[in-house]
């Protein structure tokens, strides 16, 4: 984690980059991060992809050429390149084309939502665990330890199990896997920024424990939370899917792309590439986010 502090506040940084109280301003230093993350091209390219992915969803209504959940049994398991069914039909005759769009909609809500959920509920914990140390640490960190206990799949599954099936219930769950993982990285960035100099200097002046957090804690803790956070983006949407597949997530006839790839379990020996096109735009949207966490955490280490 010390690596992390020194890509936070760097030893020698970019010229450009006015640093105050140890903190690089922060519109020059957004602006030398935008700058670094355009001259990664996997990470354009991956941004590239999300945007288009989201640009599908958003606009399915407009975009979309048929209506998601109009059935018709004499078109089931239409192959793929069929005459107004570009993408072939489910089994029950849908148009996957359409689904695919409206099926981003939810995985999509599913992979964003929790982790910004969890990132605002964790960064607090930690900061209020690592700035306070002593019992309060104590009392916190190991309260969340219990979490660790189980893999990340088992938890969310038993906690959306016990909550029942459904997509608030299944949102619930993994925000409350996610928290125990945030809260760990901001409590180990504000136990180490609690100790520097500046700190201890604003404390002797005065200057109450929030505002000491809010303007010279904060902007140190955020980065690091930050691009941990975007790492569980993909995480977040393949749980999220993975739950709609065991019928714990969204529930039919409600187009999302983990639900998909369960209701199309029977077609897949006579038509698999129908039946592998869910897991295909999953696989797609998690790789994105992956490449995209990596650029922006590339980016992000201003001291290049």
């Amino acid at each position: 984690m010390s690596a992390v502090l020194n890509d936070t506040i760097p030893l020698d940084p970019d010229p450009s980059v006015r640093v105050v109280a140890g903190l690089p301003a922060s519109r020059n230093y957004w602006m030398v991060v935008l700058r670094q993350l355009r001259q990664e091209p996997v990470g354009v390219i991956s941004a590239t992809l999300l945007l288009l992915i989201i640009a599908a969803a958003v606009f399915a209504p407009w975009l979309a050429p048929a209506d998601p959940y109009k059935a018709s049994m004499l078109r089931r398991l239409l192959p793929v390149g069929s005459p107004d069914h570009w993408l072939g039909t489910d089994e029950l005759g849908r148009d996957m084309l359409t689904r695919l769009m409206y099926g981003g909609r939810l995985s999509l809500l599913m992979g964003v939502v929790p982790v910004l959920a969890a990132f605002g509920i964790g960064t607090s914990i930690g900061l209020l665990a690592g700035y306070l140390g002593g019992r309060v640490n104590m009392v916190i960190m190991r309260m969340l330890d219990v979490f660790y206990a189980f893999p990340s799949v088992l938890l969310a599954v038993a906690i959306a199990g016990a909550l029942g099936p459904g997509m608030s219930n299944s949102l619930i769950a993994l925000t409350l896997v996610f928290v125990p993982q945030l809260v760990r990285v901001a409590e180990s960035v504000t136990t180490q920024v609690r100790k520097l100099d500046y700190i201890e200097a604003a404390r002797m002046s005065g200057a109450s424990a929030f505002s000491i957090i809010r303007v010279h804690v904060l902007g140190n803790v955020l980065g690091p939370v930050f691009v941990y956070a975007t790492g569980l983006l993909s995480v977040s949407m393949i749980l999220g899917s993975g739950l709609s597949f065991l019928g714990l997530g969204v529930k039919p006839p409600e187009p999302e792309w983990g639900l998909m790839l369960n209701t199309l379990r029977s077609a897949i020996y006579r038509e698999p590439l129908i039946a592998a096109l869910p897991g295909a735009m999953i696989f797609m949207t998690s790789i994105a986010f992956n490449l995209l966490a990596d650029g922006v955490r590339s980016a992000m280490d201003i001291k290049r």
